[in-house]
């Protein structure tokens, strides 16, 4: 079985989601722009990856388009 390269969790309480690439942990990202900043710190380059429909990441707790309000109550997309 193989593993994907990026896997990102589910939401957390405060509404980011931790994203791990090649085993290590990157951080919290809030919007899918975060993944992809993610994957470039790693070395990697997210255009080759596809992070929508990809063998290459593993999305858990929700699909690319979950990303949940922060404590604040604001969208993700929008703190």
């Amino acid at each position: 079985m193989t593993h994907p390269l990026v896997i990102v969790y589910p939401p957390d309480g405060q509404g980011a989601r931790r994203v791990r690439v090649n085993g290590l942990l990157m951080g919290g990202a809030r919007r899918l722009d975060d993944v992809a900043a993610f994957i470039v710190r790693a070395g990697l380059d997210p255009g080759t990856i596809g992070l929508v429909d990809s063998a290459f990441v593993e999305w858990r707790g929700g699909g690319v388009d979950e990303w949940p309000a922060d404590i604040s109550g604001a969208p993700a997309s929008e703190a």
